[in-house]
């Protein structure tokens, strides 16, 4: 599975986990955003629950809008800090991140975080940030899919900026190897633990076959399942844009279910297997293990993941940022 040469010598290997340690607790170590839970007590008394009522319905309407909603959070969080930067359009003064070959054909769900801005405007306006309206909205999507409950500090600005390449350098892509995610989720103060948590929430994601393909036809287990993958995506010609639940068993549902899928050997994303699979995946190895073996184990540490990649920050947007009126558009 792994991308990485074999010859790589045991202690090489070491090497690069140290440096991976010593990186990771030096971002670790910054000081916490300012961030609190009663943010818009006064401001706004109602934000959470306008959130809420509004994802149940996108979630009843279409189950898969609650993972749509978690991705596009962390694909926000990754770049810039959680600062709304992915929700921007492309104008003629500024380059959004929704074109980024990362997020072209996998981001979705803007109408709903615009139509929650909508009615916040309405009730609260100039009040909520649309970073903040998106953060709230991924924890209330995972709970409507049945995943656990965390709370949610608040207090984000909007960024005025987006990030075209940071889209493309930030954030992990299908077939990258183990220890270059790693080294990803370092770079943003998130640990190996979280990194595995947090792709638990593939257990309700769909993937395009573009970015299973190379998987299927590759080391992917010989099994009936195996098959119907192949019809979905077939070797050439056209189809990249079929999709599959990353979850074959419960895909609706958010439940460890996904973890039972590596250990089988059924990854859909080859970025996924690895962390069960590749000779690098010691540490990774066993927490997939440890969440498929206990539900509330990882149930609790995406809790705590989730909140931490929530308070990945854009200490610019503090000085310099705003809320924004429409979430595609910097105020003018």
């Amino acid at each position: 599975m792994a991308h990485f040469p074999s010859v790589m010598t045991s202690l090489q290997f070491s090497m690069v986990l140290i440096c991976f340690s010593i990186f990771s607790s030096t971002i670790s170590a910054s000081s916490d955003p300012p961030l609190t839970l009663d943010y818009y007590k006064s401001t706004c008394p109602t934000v959470f629950e306008i959130v809420k009522k509004e994802m149940e319905c996108q979630v009843l309407s279409d189950p898969r809008n609650a993972a749509f909603i978690v991705r596009l959070h962390f694909h926000d969080c990754f770049v810039q800090g959680c600062d709304g930067s992915a929700l921007l359009d492309d104008t003629i003064s500024l380059q959004g991140e929704k074109k980024a070959l990362t997020n072209v054909n996998s981001l979705k769900g803007f109408r709903i975080i615009d139509r929650i801005k909508n009615k916040l405007e309405s009730d609260c306006p100039g009040i909520v940030s649309c970073a903040d309206i998106l953060t709230i909205a991924a924890r209330d999507a995972v709970i409507l899919v049945g995943g656990p409950y965390w709370d949610v500090p608040v207090g984000r600005k909007d960024s005025k900026t987006a990030s075209y390449d940071l889209a493309m350098e930030n954030l992990p892509s299908a077939n990258e190897g183990l220890l270059s995610i790693i080294s990803k989720f370092l770079y943003q103060g998130l640990s190996v633990t979280d990194m595995v948590a947090l792709a638990g929430a593939h257990t309700i994601g769909m993937a395009r076959c573009e970015n299973f393909r190379a998987r299927i036809y590759g080391d992917f287990a010989a099994t009936s399942y195996l098959n119907n993958l192949k019809s979905i995506c077939p070797v050439i010609g056209s189809g990249d844009n079929n999709v599959t639940a990353m979850d074959n068993v419960t895909p609706n549902l958010f439940d460890n279910s996904f973890y039972h899928t590596l250990l089988r050997g059924e990854g859909l994303l080859s970025s996924d297997q690895e962390m069960y699979s590749s000779v690098f995946g010691i540490e990774t190895r066993k927490l997939v293990q440890k969440y498929a073996a206990e539900p509330i184990a990882f149930f609790n540490q995406f809790s705590d993941s989730m909140v931490k990649l929530g308070n990945i920050m854009n200490s610019d947007s503090f000085v310099n940022g705003e809320v924004r009126k429409n979430c595609r558009f910097v105020n003018t």
